[in-house]
């Protein structure tokens, strides 16, 4: 792989994508379809597979209502939502003009956690796919998988830009100087405070991702970064 002297890593869900407005909209499709008991079943089964594998399993979960409700002829009306859903809508405001801001100065990688169908589909139809020009990881964990993406993308400076303290955070531990990791306070947690009292600081942090659009990019690789 061609070594780069800087590699931009991207999270998508609530970082370049309002995944939190997608999930306000099944819920509510949901609701009108299935009835409010069942659309809360349906979350309850979302949660204990989150917590059990880690990252939002929409599919997933509905295939475990299936296996409760099977006679249930919402069941694939919901799948066609979501498969159909129109997640490039969902972009938050400028977040292609950040990738394209990015590009001109690094490669641009979106790491994600997620599972291995939806995921990947999500960021097709968003347009993210194209828009790094095919330059995606996912995975269950990415946080444990430093070495993996080191592989893939030799650099010697990494920008990391995630919405969850808690990956930042982890990241910085192993990398050290060698990544920047940048804050994107968008979403619910983000915006948690008791989230954001867990951890520490990343070394910047923005409102919004369209704020990077005013970032002169090469500030970001000063020790420590100055913005």
């Amino acid at each position: 792989m061609t070594n780069h002297d800087v590699v931009f890593l991207l999270d998508v869900d609530n970082t370049l994508l309002d995944a939190d407005q997608v999930t306000t909209d099944l819920g509510r499709y949901l609701d009108e379809t299935m009835g409010h008991a069942r659309q809360q079943r349906y979350w309850n089964l979302f949660k204990q597979l989150r917590d059990e594998l880690g990252y939002a399993d929409y599919l997933g979960a509905l295939q475990r209502y299936r296996i409760e409700y099977s006679h249930d002829p919402h069941i694939l009306m919901v799948s066609h939502f979501l498969l159909n859903y129109p997640f490039s809508s969902r972009l938050f405001p400028d977040a292609l003009a950040v990738v394209n801001h990015m590009k001109q100065r690094g490669s641009v990688v979106l790491v994600s956690d997620g599972d291995a169908v939806f995921q990947p589909h999500k960021i097709e139809r968003a347009g993210l796919f194209d828009a790094v020009d095919g330059q995606v990881l996912i995975y269950m964990h990415k946080e444990q998988e430093l070495d993996d993406i080191e592989a893939r993308y030799p650099a010697e400076h990494y920008v990391l830009v995630d919405d969850k303290l808690r990956i930042l955070s982890a990241v910085k531990n192993l990398w050290g100087p060698r990544v920047t990791t940048v804050f994107s306070q968008q979403g619910h947690y983000a915006q948690s405070l008791h989230v954001r009292e867990a951890y520490p600081a990343a070394d910047t942090s923005f409102e919004r991702i369209s704020d990077l659009l005013q970032c002169d990019l090469e500030l970001l690789f000063a020790t420590p970064p100055v913005v």
